[in-house]
């Protein structure tokens, strides 16, 4: 929901940039959205009902500007405008900082709803199971896209997505892991097994295939239909690129995962996702089926995937815990991401100690 603005906008200057250059006619009432954290997202309501929404870049100087680039959200859009893929309509970007002090652009508002539980309570089993389907369908939609054919061509690597994820999250965890608490002197630390793991990975590596990929694909980013079980909007385009289609697939079906191991997850409804838990969910196997049908492919190396993917955020979870150390967040669940980390790492190692013994009958000695 949108409610009041917590970080003001010069509103009379939006209305005569977008006056100029669209057709969006002022008065605006300009309304901020809870959600959207990293980039400030607003509400746009024109003088004739025709609603928009804004994002921009945070203001005063940014500690990693790549985390915030709303141009390449607008360019993934404005590819995607006019294909099946049903991202939100992009209307203007602006990078002039003189408008609103910062890059901005403007999308079309796609109404409905947005469930932060993946199980997605408070509709029936028929539903839910239609709505899951159709946020996998709608995945492999994207998946499926020729990024080539929508000018994408570059908005990428074509190739060798993991290397690069595999020498970034090195890089980054151990940058972290010498983060020193200012109070204690105490680094951070490394986390359990990663560099291991990490060259398993360099040597495992799926066949590699290259899409466009959201980035960030889960139940709560998209928008289903005010009624219909089907996604009628994508939302959060911050982390998209040209990667590997497991990386998004291991993410959305991530609740399965946690259902089985609650503590390596921060959610609450992680039980959810359990065998028979919440009727109409699809089994893991049922929902990775539906995915294959509709991007007529086979899924291979998922339990890779899933330990990529675990690894992947522990390297997160630590870094969060490298800035409460350093003072540069919050510390209101410093500890829970603290004792995060290495339940992650637990859970990867085992998926990569699994995933080596199945690849290998077991010839190889365990970690």
């Amino acid at each position: 929901m949108a409610g009041p603005i917590r970080q003001p906008i010069d509103i009379a200057s939006l209305e005569r940039y977008l006056a100029a250059n669209t057709e969006i006619q002022p008065p605006l009432d300009v309304k901020q959205f809870g959600y959207g954290q990293s980039n400030p997202t607003y509400q746009l309501t024109a003088a004739n009902g025709k609603q928009y929404v804004l994002r921009k870049k945070p203001p005063g100087k940014l500690l990693n500007p790549t985390a915030h680039a709303v141009e390449r959200e607008y360019r993934v859009l404005a590819a995607l405008t006019g294909t099946t893929v049903p991202a939100p309509a992009a209307i203007i970007l602006c990078e002039d900082s003189s408008v609103l002090g910062t890059p901005f652009y403007v999308m079309e508002f796609v109404a409905g709803r947005i469930f932060a539980n993946p199980s997605i309570p408070g509709v029936t089993p028929e539903e839910r199971r239609r709505m899951w389907t159709s946020a996998l369908q709608t995945l492999a939609g994207l998946h499926k896209t020729d990024y080539a054919a929508v000018g994408l061509q570059d908005y990428g690597k074509t190739s060798g997505f993991y290397n690069r994820q595999i020498r970034t999250l090195s890089t980054i965890s151990k940058a972290q892991s010498e983060a020193v608490d200012v109070d204690t002197g105490k680094a951070v630390g490394e986390i359990p097994n990663f560099a291991r793991n990490m060259e398993y990975f360099s040597r495992s590596q799926p066949e590699d295939r290259t899409v466009i990929i959201h980035g960030d694909y889960k139940i709560d980013n998209l928008i289903f239909h005010t009624t219909e079980p089907r996604v009628v909007g994508i939302l959060d385009w911050e982390l998209s690129t040209l990667g590997h289609p497991l990386s998004d697939l291991c993410n959305i079906l991530s609740p399965y995962l946690f259902a089985a191991n609650p503590e390596a997850s921060m959610s609450p409804d992680a039980e959810d996702f359990l065998p028979g838990k919440t009727p109409g969910l699809p089994t893991k196997e049922e929902a990775v089926r539906i995915y294959e049908d509709a991007v007529g492919w086979k899924v291979q190396g998922q339990q890779w995937g899933d330990a990529f993917m675990l690894c992947r955020n522990s390297v997160i979870t630590q870094g969060i815990t490298a800035r409460v150390a350093r003072r540069q967040a919050s510390s209101a669940n410093a500890g829970a991401y603290a004792r995060l980390t290495p339940n992650l790492a637990k859970l990867a190692t085992q998926l990569v100690e699994e995933d080596r013994v199945e690849r290998l009958g077991g010839k190889e000695a365990k970690l």
